[in-house]
């Protein structure tokens, strides 16, 4: 991580606009280059390749830090923390899993970046638990759907469903909303004396634009269809206890499978392992193919 870490010359400080201008130079990788740096990083430790796979998307984390700017913080210091996410998102990156980089690392991005707001923002010194985040960066845009957002306390009617819509205790939400309300101001007020741009146009929209759910919904499309033509290389019993141990919800025993089948669990154990080797090898030729076409 720290030769990553180095390998990344450019930092957001300073002119946000000259830094913006000197990621644009940074050439946009195409999946056949993509992929071969990734396998280069994750096979050789070849630093030189991770440096060109986090350069090429320093675009996509600072678009990604410009939806958090309604936070207070300074967009720089955002920006930071999300190239430190897109560091982490290349460390772990398994290119033989069949999808882009820029798909696997916008969870790591907007994670680094909810992370530092958590810890940064005055007013919400508190656990980081899953539940607390949803509600910290939902509790706002569910406010404004109920035409709450200029109340102080919430309605029980509007805590309850709130609690619902997140899955969170009511007393959780009557909380956030007070350590949140303090510093509110009307959606609609200017953000300059001069009237120009209102707070709203500052708040951060959690919903993904079109080109991200579409491309999201192709890659998915296209694992599914990898998956379904890689499982054909199987023979019946192999897909049967490889589906039934490992892509199944609530996966079943090796005794139950043994008994169905009545061979020993070891022996169920070492059919699941010999297909899913199997699965594996048929995927990644599935990739192979698709880079060579491409």
């Amino acid at each position: 991580m720290t030769a990553i870490s180095a390998s990344l010359s450019l930092a957001p400080e300073g002119n946000l606009s000259r830094y913006l201008q000197d990621i644009r130079k940074f050439p946009m990788l195409g999946p056949e280059e993509e992929f071969l740096l990734a396998k280069r990083f994750r096979e050789h430790g070849d630093y030189d390749s991770a440096n060109k796979l986090v350069t090429s998307h320093l675009r996509l984390v600072a678009k990604i830090a410009m939806g958090y700017r309604g936070y207070g913080l300074p967009i720089g210091e955002l920006i930071s923390e999300g190239n430190v996410g897109m560091m982490q998102a290349v460390k772990r990156f398994d290119p033989d899993r069949g999808f882009r980089l820029a798909t696997y690392a916008m969870w790591w991005i907007r994670a680094a970046i909810q992370e530092y707001i958590l810890h940064s923002w005055s007013l919400v010194k508190m656990g980081t638990t899953a539940a607390q985040k949803k509600l910290f960066f939902n509790l706002r845009k569910l406010k404004g759907q109920m035409q709450a957002i200029e109340e102080g306390d919430l309605s029980p009617e509007n805590v309850r469903k709130i609690a619902e819509e997140l899955d969170v205790a009511e007393a959780d939400v009557v909380s956030m909303n007070r350590r949140l309300s303090s510093p509110d101001h009307s959606l609609n007020a200017p953000v300059r004396a001069d009237g120009e741009g209102e707070w709203q146009d500052w708040l951060v929209d959690d919903r993904d634009d079109q080109e991200t759910e579409l491309g999201e919904r192709e890659e998915l499309g296209r694992r599914r269809k990898m998956l379904g033509y890689a499982m054909k290389s199987l023979n019946e019993r192999e897909r049967h206890i490889l589906t039934q141990r490992r892509l199944k919800d609530n996966p079943v025993t090796l005794e139950d499978l043994s008994q169905h089948y009545g061979i020993s669990r070891e022996r169920v154990r070492q059919i699941e392992v010999r297909a899913f080797e199997k699965l594996q090898k048929s995927m990644k030729n599935a990739v192979l193919d698709q880079t060579v076409h491409a």
